[in-house]
């Protein structure tokens, strides 16, 4: 069953001070963009506006930032796994260097498409609940996959332990003691999604975005919190029901891991444990907390379709968190959504695994799109 909570220990009226602005900032934001752009093939993602979901929900107004395009990856990611191998490479130089990290799909293509890009070897581990065609994704760019650990958790362990013991740099979307320089950079660059549609004119009364271990949600949160304040937009951090590690953190008062089956088609979000870096901004910054299903999530992809626009497992899981709390009018009084309210959902991918997506909606990627 789906759950909400309303975070417990937010905190609207704090200032976005300096021990924040260590993790993530406007300046690293600003920083990041300014090498993004540079990119060959760089361009901004669609803000879509969706003027008949809109309607349906009683609201103002629902975008959908359309990640499905970015660069070749179909996923946002590229603005963070790439971005922290380009300031590896700045560091350090490219010789002898190996990068590797522990991947659902999404982040292991982005850090092998970083590692192409810059000419080294890229080393990415999978789980065994990871389809094989996002593993033959990652090796289109050149990495060598290993296949290792029954999920994402057990996964990054392996990875570490690998670079350990062969002297690799790890680019992990997450962070642990010890572990936190380059979660920063990921998380920066993924800051530029924010900056991006603030750029396109929108102007959200409330963010649904995704969970996982945390890292784009602190990262579009650090950069509205820290540019606007108690009045930043409210943020709703959606997870999958059966791997929701914020949504127990904020529970408990304190970083929770969930273990078990954290299998879903929600694949991107399938953690368990929550970055210790990005939590520090969620905790106290995060207005609510949701958990949607499978069949959300499958439902809000064909839903998707019928408007002409392809959105992954994961890319929509803003929109079936939203269509849930729309079924609980307590939990949307909670969050004040109304006929004036406008929703922004972050589409973080598009059909990365376009067999997967087509077995889900019934149509191919390229007949939705038309």
């Amino acid at each position: 069953m789906p759950d909400f909570l309303l975070n417990p220990h937010l905190d609207r009226a704090r200032p976005y001070g300096p021990e924040l602005q260590a993790i993530l900032s406007l300046a690293g934001a600003r920083e990041a963009r300014a090498t993004i752009r540079e990119w060959q093939g760089y361009a901004p993602t669609p803000l879509r506006s969706m003027p008949a979901l809109a309607r349906e929900a009683g609201v103002a107004e629902i975008l959908y930032k359309d990640e499905g395009k970015r660069f070749t990856l179909r996923s946002f990611k590229a603005l963070g796994g790439a971005y922290a191998v380009d300031r590896l490479v700045a560091k350090s130089g490219r010789e002898g260097l190996t990068v590797t990290c522990a991947t659902d799909g999404n982040h292991g293509r982005a850090v092998a498409w970083g590692a192409r890009r810059a000419g080294i070897r890229a080393v990415i581990y999978v789980h065994e609940g990871v389809s094989e065609g996002r593993a033959e994704a990652i090796r289109s760019y050149g990495a060598e996959v290993v296949r290792e650990g029954f999920n994402y958790d057990a996964s990054v362990r392996a990875s570490a332990e690998a670079a350990a013991r062969n002297g690799w740099q790890i680019v992990s979307d997450t962070s642990w003691p010890g572990y936190e320089d380059v979660p920063r950079d990921v998380m920066q660059g993924y800051a530029t999604l924010a900056m991006e549609v603030e750029e396109q004119g929108g102007k959200p009364t409330h963010v649904f975005v995704q969970g996982g271990v945390g890292g784009i949600a602190a990262a579009v949160l650090s950069y509205r919190w820290e540019k606007f304040g108690s009045s930043r937009p409210k943020m709703i951090v959606v997870e999958p029901e059966n791997a929701a590690c914020l949504l127990a953190s904020a529970r408990a008062g304190t970083i929770t891991n969930v273990t078990g089956d954290l299998e879903t088609i929600i694949a991107g979000l399938a953690c368990g444990e929550p970055s210790i870096l990005a939590w520090t901004i969620l905790d106290p910054g995060a207005d609510a907390f949701l958990t949607v299903t499978d069949d959300d999530a499958a439902a809000a992809m064909r839903r998707l379709a019928e408007e002409g626009v392809v959105g992954g497992e994961s890319g929509v899981a803003g929109l079936a968190g939203f269509r849930q709390v729309c079924g609980h009018p307590e939990w949307r009084a909670a969050l004040g959504i109304d006929a004036t309210s406008r929703i922004l959902f972050y589409g973080t991918e598009g059909a990365t695994d376009p067999a997967v997506y087509t077995a889900i909606v019934g149509r191919t990627p390229e007949e939705v799109e038309g």
